[in-house]
């Protein structure tokens, strides 16, 4: 592919007394399920992470590291295609320091030489497969690949904040994009696809017809995801003052909007082009543990999404497990690594 394709990961070691000291100092709060314990803790896969982009994505350009300021001991920083980016070298100082991931990605476009198109990782998102760009991006039109799904918005028990970030990323896109403005001949090919599932392309058709003027929401995949920096730049221009005071909250905040925005915005405006994403999220539970380690160790899937669960588990235990599945699959060091 003739385009240069960059790769975004965020981490953080919740296990550093420093970072703890710092993120002490300005919480000051309970605790609550945006900033619990274990979004922050490290499972100590991130040599996999590293072997996964060197083995099977191998044309990707740099990797862009964004740290608060710690590294996982095994990092070569002398790898040409490594860029570590601390928060200090692109977020605003008057955001500092923060410990929100909604913060740090709403801005991931201002990183210094990140390319116009580039893969978004959290970094328990992991390549288990060789995949080609072109899976990513489409090499005639450099528009991302993405798999369009229509899917209400269903909201039980209580309201998480994911589940309140869900609903204004909704509400700003159906601001924007009026669903009515979007031809039932223009859903062919784009929104509905031979390269989706079957029971996607009925139920996105069904909510078309259903409800023609406004979108009830859609499926929201948590995988690497490709985007192209002009799409940030677009929703910055859109949403200012909302992006802006997300940025200066220091923490996660209940009812800003989260990164799947993006996405969304990408694929109601059209600025995509159908591909398949086969991606898994594994919750590590007691119950899953075995076969999640069995897809991780088989390949089951071109990505895996390794989920730090809310309940409480066995976590030397269950991180032991998981470590020696990746390592069945990405047994040899790579150059990222000492």
């Amino acid at each position: 592919m003739s385009m240069d394709i960059d790769v975004v990961v965020l981490w953080v070691d919740g296990n550093d007394p420093a970072w703890q000291a710092e993120k002490q100092k300005y919480s000051g709060k309970k605790t609550d399920d945006n900033n619990a314990a274990h979004r922050f803790r490290d499972w100590g896969l991130m040599q996999y992470w590293f072997r996964g982009i060197e083995t099977f994505l191998p044309w990707v350009r740099k990797v862009h590291f964004v740290t608060w300021g710690h590294l996982p001991p095994f990092l070569n920083t002398d790898q040409p295609k490594l860029h570590i980016v601390r928060h200090e070298d692109y977020m605003p100082k008057d955001a500092l320091p923060t410990f929100s991931s909604h913060a740090l990605e709403a801005n991931i476009h201002r990183i210094p030489g990140l390319a116009e198109h580039f893969i978004y990782c959290n970094d328990d998102m992991f390549f288990t497969r060789p995949l080609k760009a072109e899976q990513f991006f489409d090499e005639k039109t450099g528009l991302p690949r993405a798999q369009f799904c229509e899917l209400p918005c269903i909201f039980k028990e209580y309201w998480t904040a994911y589940t309140v970030s869900f609903a204004r990323n909704m509400s700003i896109i159906n601001k924007w994009f009026p669903k009515e403005k979007v031809s039932l001949k223009a859903y062919w090919g784009k929104y509905l696809s031979r390269q989706y599932p079957m029971g996607d392309n009925i139920r996105s058709l069904a909510l078309k017809l259903l409800f023609p003027t406004y979108y009830t929401g859609f499926r929201a995949f948590h995988s690497p995801i490709a985007f192209r920096k002009s799409t940030f730049e677009e929703v910055w221009d859109k949403e200012e003052e909302l992006l802006t005071q997300t940025t200066l909250n220091r923490f996660r905040a209940i009812g800003e909007p989260n990164p799947v925005l993006f996405f969304w915005w990408q694929m109601v405006s059209g600025q995509f082009m159908p591909g398949k994403i086969d991606n898994e999220i594994i919750g590590v539970t007691a119950e899953t543990l075995e076969s999640a380690c069995r897809d991780i160790s088989s390949q089951a899937h071109d990505m895996i999404c390794v989920n730090d669960p809310d309940s409480d588990i066995d976590f030397d235990a269950c991180c032991a497990k998981v470590n020696s599945a990746f390592e069945k699959i990405l047994p040899v060091k790579c150059s990222f690594e000492k």
